[in-house]
């Protein structure tokens, strides 16, 4: 018998009188996606020399966008919100001090096979260092996926570990994205998760339902929600643009699907720092189905610094939004300081990597 969370995310098996399944939606959509940004500039109608520090060739982390997600940015627009989230710059290259490779402090929390363990009763599984999109701004963009090992390997290993420690009530599957694992992988891994009796929660991190919504299959539901765990889906947007009809279909697909839905957001010169871009995002989240849940100081990661908002303007932002939204809309606005045994709240924390402002 096949046990209940795999056979929820099984796709049909093929048989000599059923043509094999077609390759999902979703992964042609992935195939499609701009790679170079020379095609996703004359999408939007735009000349390389409008975006006078391009960096196209991008070293050590290429481009990456989907069509979905290009689709909601501004034709014309070279400062559209979107756009400057997932564009090369030179900027990048620079070097700005207290902006390291490391800069939430994953290799110190590390316990091999990709299990990192920071907060108590929480372990975090990397299950894949792929993702949909690639964020100019990822704290990961410099973590050594690689040195993981095979993932089935590693991924067996980590889970003894789960098993061996009854502190653990909560596992966090983080990436890169888990949703870009398939369904019989994912079910497969939920599978084994679900069996290990002092687990109470499974969280999974992704953006996928925002830049590429038709991951969001009714197999993938029916996949989700299938575990005893309760399961809560933590999104990433970062502005109201990025919540167009496709992702709201896809995020009330998963509310429907009985799923916990919080949004976390990285406050982002340039994207999201300004009160009334920040207001709207909540109200959009919630007619998505979605709380707000963080608001994020940057974390100083190398090649992000011109992404940096003073911790000044950002508790100026977090009180007008106190003033504009009911309290259930306000996102908490934390930092992550390595070492410290939970999110920081930002009156609380030291400027980290902000010298430069």
């Amino acid at each position: 018998m096949v046990p209940r969370s795999i056979a929820a995310c099984q796709t049909a098996t093929p048989t000599p009188f059923r043509r094999p399944e077609p390759e999902p939606a979703w992964k042609h959509d992935l195939a499609e996606a701009y790679r170079h940004a020379d095609d996703l500039l004359a999408a939007l109608g735009l000349s390389p020399e409008a975006i006078p520090d391009l960096d196209p060739a991008a070293p050590g982390f290429r481009m990456l966008v989907p069509r979905a997600f290009a689709a909601l940015m501004t034709p014309g627009d070279a400062g559209d919100p979107l756009l400057r989230q997932v564009l090369p710059l030179g900027a990048e290259r620079l070097p700005v001090a207290g902006f390291t490779r490391d800069p939430v402090g994953d290799a110190s929390a590390d316990l091999g096979s990709g299990l990192l363990r920071k907060y108590a009763g929480r372990a975090l599984l990397i299950v894949t260092g792929g993702c949909a999109v690639h964020c100019r701004y990822c704290f990961r963009r410099h973590f050594p996926y690689a040195d993981l090992g095979k993932t089935p390997d590693r991924t067996a290993v980590a889970l003894a570990s789960i098993a061996a420690d009854p502190g653990i009530c909560e596992v966090i599957l983080s990436g890169g994205d888990p949703l870009m694992m398939d369904d019989d992988r994912l079910g497969a891994l939920l599978e084994r998760l679900h069996g290990i009796p002092h687990l109470k929660r499974l969280r999974i991190h992704t953006r996928l339902p925002v830049v590429l919504p038709s991951r969001v299959t009714d197999a993938l539901c029916r996949c989700l929600s299938s575990s005893r765990l309760a399961t809560i889906l933590v999104v990433h947007a970062n502005h109201p643009n990025e919540l167009g009809a496709q992702a709201e279909d896809a995020l009330q697909r998963l509310r429907r699907a009985d799923l916990t839905l919080l949004n976390q957001s990285v406050l982002l010169r340039g994207v999201n720092d300004a009160a009334p871009t920040l207001g709207a995002l909540s109200e959009r989240l919630f007619e998505c189905g979605v709380l707000p849940y963080y608001l994020h100081q940057l974390d100083p990661v190398e090649g992000a610094a011109h992404f940096a908002v003073s911790d000044t303007q950002a508790l100026r932002l977090g009180e007008a939004l106190r003033h504009r939204l009911p309290g259930y809309l306000v996102p908490r606005l934390v930092r992550e300081v390595p070492g410290v045994g939970s999110k920081t709240p930002l009156t609380d924390a030291a400027p980290i990597g902000a010298s430069f402002l």
